[in-house]
């Protein structure tokens, strides 16, 4: 199989629009053509922007700002829990599809499907700390740098997870 990267440039008024309605770009080709794409290459642009997503909560959590810490970490398990569902076929990839986007809660429950899926409960425990994280930390700003900083350790613990998922399933 003939492996091309290939990159792109879409108007930004194009990923404003995305991003306005809920979707990424990637959620976007996933929902749109998921089923014509091996689940694995898409599984893998979603690692590796949470790859970029956890290196910039990092500098956020280093400079203090909670609030961009908490959004960034939370991307991080959002990307992963996609990318897990979409290569081990869970069935909430069906739905997000069929509803045409992936919704806070289709998440919670693709992650306890991953988990099981894997036998790896802190899964779970990593989507429940992001989504508190979420709430607490971006949208109520209530919690300060060093809250968000305790959960790095799950959020790292997940992209790791989810590497080897993925990587695994592309040698495979």
């Amino acid at each position: 199989m003939l492996n091309l990267s290939v990159s792109i440039t879409l108007p930004k008024k194009v990923v404003e629009k995305l991003e306005a309605s809920g979707l990424s770009v990637i959620d976007a080709i996933s929902l749109a053509l998921g089923d014509e794409l091996d689940p694995s290459a898409i599984a893998e642009a979603r690692l590796d922007l949470a790859e970029k997503y956890v290196e910039e909560a990092e500098r956020y959590v280093a400079k203090g700002d909670a609030v961009q810490a908490s959004e960034k970490l939370y991307k991080v398990v959002e990307e992963c829990v996609k990318a897990l569902a979409e290569v081990l076929r869970v069935g909430e990839v069906v739905e997000a599809k069929s509803k045409g986007r992936w919704f806070t809660w289709l998440l919670g429950s693709a992650a306890r499907s991953v988990a099981e899926k894997l036998g790896e409960p802190k899964v779970v425990e990593a989507w429940a700390i992001a989504y508190d994280v979420h709430v607490w930390g971006f949208h109520e700003a209530k919690y300060s740098a060093d809250k968000i900083a305790w959960g790095l350790k799950y959020v790292e613990y997940l992209l790791e997870v989810a590497r080897k998922v993925v990587r695994g399933s592309r040698e495979g």
